[in-house]
């Protein structure tokens, strides 16, 4: 293989990774079906919900990480003491008020 291109050498050890999960996904399926913990179909669907998974062909996994990251994401800024987007939106519209409420004012005196 050559060295001189580290992003192929990336994707190549991505796939056999993957190639990998899938055999030993097969495998642990194939077992749990023996044991009677799985039907076949059960395990057929499992196999290829994973594959999915892997090839990102889940845009509803997609969707849930999406909402995790930024849940994590918000309760990051929090214990960081740094307020949210819609707290600082929040706090703009109350500024904005404020202003007016002054403005106001200052052209009735």
């Amino acid at each position: 293989m050559e060295t001189a291109n580290p992003l192929q050498q990336l994707l190549l050890r991505g796939l056999g990774t993957t190639t990998l999960v899938a055999e030993r996904l097969r495998g642990v399926t194939q077992d749990w079906v023996s044991s009677g913990r799985l039907d076949a179909s059960q395990a057929s669907a499992l196999v290829d919900e994973v594959l999915r998974a892997l090839r990102g062909e889940t845009p509803e996994l997609e969707q849930q990480m999406g909402r995790n990251l930024e849940r994590n994401r918000d309760n990051f800024l929090q214990d960081l003491g740094l307020p949210s987007q819609k707290e600082v939106d929040e706090l703009r519209g109350r500024i904005d008020r404020l202003e007016q409420q002054l403005r106001q004012r200052e052209r009735q005196d």
